[in-house]
């Protein structure tokens, strides 16, 4: 009973260390490939539409109920002390330093990361990837390489329209509804807020873009067990990426804000 209780940890580990040079090796390749012709130009661009412009409405509505939501609790609690001006201010680094970045990470993981472990998957159990081998194609640069590189650079121009509609939201409600000073509403966001915090949520976005790329076509190229396997492999890599998103924001916080 314990030498097969010990035999299942070891067979995780190795898994978990086989899984890490997979990620690791996918990854070299990827950024190898970028710089290699033949330049692939319009596969990039069909991958920087389908991130950027496939995952626009979800963020969008997210960041709208997510300003929303935050000035409406920030407003009550701070009526408690008198202190509603600092309402803008309050939102406005919630959402720049964590809301932001971490929810439209999470946003895209659902949607961006699961639709390309799904399409790789099935392209890997119907041997398509295969069969692009056969024929001279590349599959990391003509699949992995696009996506990888559009959820990177796209997620931090997602992560950014995020902010500017969960501020305005915010505006909007602390202003109309909540009959607080518009001036000294915009007064603290300008006061608080600087370069750096825009520079961290693009670093923070840019890094979360990477996990759900990289995680996405790993689990889909590695699928295995037909349209079964691609569904576990989807389910796995949306939990993956939403894990490791929460897990690198906590340590990107640490690190960045005691700079």
């Amino acid at each position: 009973m314990l030498k097969r209780g010990i035999e299942r940890v070891g067979e995780k580990v190795i898994g978990a260390i086989e899984e890490i040079g997979q990620l690791t090796t996918m990854l070299v390749s990827a950024v190898v490939w970028m710089f290699r012709p033949p330049f692939r130009v319009r596969v990039v661009f069909q991958s920087f539409e389908s991130v950027g412009v496939g995952s626009l409405f979800i963020v969008l509505l997210t960041g709208l109920f997510a300003g929303l939501v935050l000035a409406y609790q920030s407003d009550m609690a701070f009526r408690m002390f008198n202190a509603e001006t600092l309402v803008g201010a309050t939102v406005a680094i919630s959402l720049l330093r964590e809301l932001g970045p971490v929810f439209t990470g999470l946003m895209v993981a659902g949607r961006t990361g699961s639709a390309m472990t799904t399409e790789l998957g099935t392209m890997r159990v119907t041997e398509q990837i295969d069969a692009m081998a056969v024929m001279a194609v590349n599959p990391i640069q003509y699949l992995v390489m696009p996506r990888i590189l559009a959820t990177t650079l796209m997620v931090p121009v997602l992560n950014m329209l995020f902010n500017f509609v969960g501020i305005g939201a915010a505006y909007l409600l602390s202003v109309e509804v909540m009959n607080s000073d518009p001036g000294i509403f915009l007064h603290h966001i300008t006061r608080f807020i600087t370069a750096q915090d825009f520079l961290f949520s693009t670093i923070k976005a840019a890094s979360f873009g990477l996990i759900i790329g990289l995680v996405g076509c790993y689990k889909g190229f590695y699928a295995s067990g037909g349209a079964k396997g691609v569904g576990e492999a989807t389910t796995s890599s949306v939990v993956t990426s939403s894990i490791s998103i929460l897990l690198v924001d906590y340590a990107l916080t640490v690190s960045m804000w005691s700079l």
